[in-house]
Formats: structure tokens, sequence, C-alpha cells
């Protein structure tokens, strides 16, 4: 493989014209993922109207999965150059920054009004017909928790126009410094013991990679397995000799998590995830363009948010039934009984998600409007209310209260201030079809 892989290999014609057909399996592989780590590392039982949760892989040396299953780097480097590609092909097109942020504001945050709509009112509903408050609690409050990669994709969606330019002008010093920030964060939170200050990283850590998301859709992104040796390699070193926890996801007990807030060594894993799958490019877009994995490809991509938003909700809907109901708990995990369960437990998963996927994937593209003409002020409103009311939802899942209830209404306080008067003639603006 050559050193820096030019703007022509950087897209291919595997695809829709002005997509890049690997960045496209990305972020698909990655919500796949997601979903596969959350389905398989919950250890649950019930007792004495509680519902108690465990991590398998938190089960010895099996945190090291994580350093390939941890898959949101990979995800917000395929934002990245979705969103370069994406304002670049609308800036051709005479496209302006209010009208682009519009649209993509919309279409992120409108498969979350469904999710809302059924969660608002169902702890509700479950509590009055009897379930037990515990169980109920949680499924509630981890319904929103996810929504946090939304509040952190929406910011990065918002400033990309001028990270754009910031990188046209200082190309990989701007993510090189925003590392440098990372590692100073990480310093100060170690070195002081005040956790909070590690939580600018969830803006350093993640702008970061979504800014190497740019220098790929530029082709300039060389070198992938001295990328992969380095990124890997600080990340054992920083392991081995730092304060870092060896498992990239949070674990029940754990004194530190590199995810919440992230920190340099997930940082680092990401670098060295992104220099694989780079060195695997040519592979990998050749198996996308496979006949039956093309096809597969064309109907997930329609459905990969509705996928995201509610997969643990069916993660909930089996529970209920087999372990809170039906009270079978999940084996020892990586014992015979739990490998030969697993694949039926996916199955059954995967059967629950798919009236869901039925009912909700409409949602998926919002309801048609005119290119936005509200001006710069009107959106900057727009998107302060929706990561507002996203962060509430994260914060404070669905749980009965004020806050999620006030946190619905600013995401639709900020829809509406996306749309334009008049009849709407053509569905969401063409330049924001990527996510």
């Amino acid at each position: 493989m050559t050193a820096v892989i030019s703007r022509s290999a950087a897209r291919t014609t595997a695809g829709p014209p002005g997509r890049d057909v690997f960045i496209d399996v990305l972020r698909l592989a990655g919500i796949a993922l997601v979903v596969l780590q959350h389905w398989s590392m919950p250890v649950l039982s019930f007792a004495d109207g509680r519902i108690s949760t465990g991590n398998a892989l938190s089960a010895g040396g099996a945190w090291a999965i994580t350093w390939i299953s941890q898959v949101m780097p990979l995800v917000f480097f395929a934002g990245g150059a979705a969103n370069a590609i994406s304002w670049r092909g609308s800036v051709r097109r005479g496209g302006t920054v209010p009208g682009w942020l519009a649209g993509r504001l919309r279409r992120l945050v409108w498969p979350v009004l469904p999710l809302a709509a059924v969660w608002l009112p169902l702890p509700h509903l479950l509590l009055a017909a009897g379930l037990p408050e515990q169980p109920v609690v949680t499924a509630s409050r981890l319904a929103g928790q996810l929504l946090w990669f939304l509040v952190v994709y929406l910011v990065a969606v918002a400033v990309t126009p001028p990270m754009l330019r910031l990188n046209m002008v200082y190309g990989w010093r701007v993510p090189v410094a925003l590392a440098a920030g990372a590692v100073a964060v990480d310093v100060a939170r170690f070195g002081s013991g005040l956790e909070v200050v590690g939580f600018l990283n969830i803006a350093l850590v993640w702008a970061a990679v979504h800014q190497l998301g740019f220098l790929y859709a530029d082709g300039r992104l060389g070198r992938p397995w001295a990328m992969a040796v380095a990124g890997y390699g600080l990340a054992a070193v920083l392991v081995a000799f730092g304060p870092y926890p060896g498992s990239m996801i949070g674990m029940p007990g754990a004194a530190v998590s590199n995810m919440a807030p992230p920190t340099v060594a997930l940082l680092a894993v990401a670098v060295g995830q992104l220099g694989l799958v780079l060195a695997l490019r040519r592979w990998i877009v050749a198996f996308a363009a496979w006949p039956g994995v093309s096809r597969v490809l064309a109907w997930a991509a329609p459905r990969m948010m509705t996928v995201y938003l509610w997969h643990m909700s069916a993660l909930f809907l089996v529970t209920s039934v087999v372990v809170v109901g039906l009270g079978v708990s999940t084996p020892q995990p990586w014992t015979s009984a739990w490998l030969s369960g697993w694949p039926h437990w996916l199955l059954v998963l995967a059967l629950a998600m798919g009236p869901l996927l039925h009912c909700f994937a409409r949602f998926e593209a919002p309801a048609r409007a005119l290119p936005y003409d509200g001006g710069m002020a009107r959106i900057v409103v727009a998107v302060a209310l929706a990561v507002t009311g996203l962060l509430a939802f994260t914060a404070f899942g669905f749980v009965p209260g004020p806050v999620p209830v006030i946190g619905g209404g600013m995401i639709l306080a900020s829809l509406a201030l996306t749309w334009s008067a008049g009849r709407p003639q053509s569905a969401a603006h063409p330049g924001n079809k990527s996510v």
C-alpha cells in the first residue's frame, strides 16, 4: 500500500456518486459492533424486586477485546470524513453554513422524537401497572444514556465549517494540538485528583478523532501500519506504566474509566484502530462490492440510527421477559453455558429488534422542509437547544421527573427553529444525506 491515501483513492465508484463506501462501511460496522457489545456484555440476574447487572468483559483478560470492540473512535472518524464531504458538496451547490447546519440537525435529531414519545410516558405506565420500581428506573435511565453520542457528535457537526478551515491551513497540526491538550488534561486530572477536569477531554479527544476524518477526506492520512503500531504501542505503554485501566469501556467498580471521560489511552487506541482499518481499506472496499454484501449495506444504511437508538429497548424488552419474568440469570461469563447460550441470546434480541425497526425506521428521514432561511443566530440557538435537550436525556434518562420532559421540549423547539415558512417541495436538502 502506498504511504499516502490519495484523493482519488479516497473515493470509490461502488456506491452513489459523491459517497465513499469505505466510510459508509465504517459507520455501519461501528454501529453494529456497538450493538453487539451492548447486547453481549450484560450479566443479569433478578431477585427481591431488584435487577443486578455486571459486565462479561470484566472477567479475566476479556478487557483486551475492548481494544477492538470499542469502536466509537471509528464512528467519529467516519463522521468527520462524511461531514467534510457533505459540507464541501453543499458549498459547491451554493449552500450556506446555517442551511447546512439546519439540515444536519434535523437529520440527527428527528429520529429521537419517537424514542422520547415512547419512553417519556412508558416508565409511568409500567410503574402504574405494578412493575418493580428498580428495574423500571434502571431501564429508563439507560435508555437515555446512549444519547451522549448525539450530544458530542452534534457539537462536532456544528463546528465542522471552522474546523475544516483550520484543517486546510494547518493540517496535521490541528489534531496534534488537540491531542496535546488531552495530555495536559489527563496530567491535571490525575495529578490533582479532580476528576471533573477530565471532562474537558470529551471535547478534545473526540474532536481530534473527528479531525482525522477531515485529513482522510483530503487524502492526507498516510503510513497506516505505522499509525496502527504507534497507536496500539503507546496505549500498551500507558496502560502498563500509567494510571489507565486496560479496558477501553467503563467497568463496574473501576476507579478510572478510559471512556467516561475519554483519556489519552483511548485516543491512542483510536489511532491504532484507524491505522488498522486504513491499512485494510482496499480489502474492505472490495468486500463491500460483493453483491450480497452491498445489498446488506444498502438495506442497513437507512436504518442505522434506528438500530442505535432502539437496540437498548430491545435488550430491556427481552430482559423483562427472560430475566425478570422467567427468572433466568446470565450464566457465568465465558463458561460453556455462557458461550453456548450467547448465540441464542443474540437471536432473541435480533427478533425483538425487528418490530422496532419496522415501526421506527421511517423516522430516519426528517419531514420535508423548504431550505432553511433563518440566519445564523437562529440556527445557533437551535443547536444549543438540541444539545441541551439531548444532554438532559443523557444525564437523567427518561426517569419520571421534570428534567426529561423539559429536555423533550427543548428538542422540539430546536427542530421548530430549523423550519422555514412556506410549503415543502422536496425532502431534506441533498447535501444532508450522509450522517
